[in-house]
């Protein structure tokens, strides 16, 4: 059955660039983001991940693990962080999984034989500190992926969960988001002091800027 969201996000032990990862374990308190690309040594995969090294200080402000995952071998991974480095300017410094016996590939479905048997799609997991998964995309294997995009549904889950609100359309950070509709009018004056537009009455929109 395919992985849903609000699920907990399957356990595993697999071989990587920076050693044995035992997922939960290495997740530890953090957020993660789980991704697969389809092949070593190819052209978008390579653009991908130099963009993910690059982007290491936002993660970290976040407080998000990266990990990486293709079917190759260590030894190929390895050999590629050397191309990555030479041709995107950053140094890969997150672990790649060596899933060459697609156990973890297998466990998130991230293998779609109707696309290609013998690779994996470019899958993305979304994991919170509770190791649930809260966001689940899949791009096909010729299409790369907006890490910035990811970035801004990481801060999206980060405000609502600590907040009674959703973020709507094309929101980015300090942005005014919406007032969830199960708060009542009377709560909704007490938790946003500040006050609030009332567009409808299941449509409020405020601002949580300090």
């Amino acid at each position: 059955m395919a992985l849903q969201l609000g699920q907990v996000a399957p356990d595993f032990r697999q071989e990587s660039t920076l050693g044995i990862i035992e997922f939960h374990n290495w997740l530890g308190n953090s957020w993660g983001v789980l991704f697969s690309h389809p092949k070593d040594f190819t052209p978008v995969c390579t653009t991908e991940l130099g963009e993910v090294a690059r982007l290491n200080p936002e993660w970290k402000k976040r407080n998000v693990k990266v990990i990486g995952l293709s079917v190759d071998p260590i030894d190929a991974h390895h050999k590629w962080e050397t191309d990555i480095k030479e041709t995107q300017g950053h140094a890969v410094d997150f672990p790649m999984l060596a899933d060459s016996d697609e156990k973890v590939a297998r466990l998130y479905g991230m293998i779609h034989p109707e696309c290609d048997a013998t690779i994996t799609v470019r899958s993305v997991f979304v994991v919170d500190p509770s190791k649930k998964i809260r966001l689940i995309l899949t791009y096909p294997p010729s299409s790369g992926r907006n890490f910035h995009e990811i970035l801004r549904s990481i801060d999206s889950l980060q405000l609502t969960d600590n907040n009674s609100v959703a973020t709507p359309v094309n929101w980015t950070p300090g942005e005014d988001v919406v007032i969830s509709p199960k708060l009542s009018k009377e709560e909704a004056e007490r938790k946003f002091p500040q006050g609030y537009r009332e567009l409808k009455p299941y449509l409020r929109m405020v601002s949580l800027k300090q």
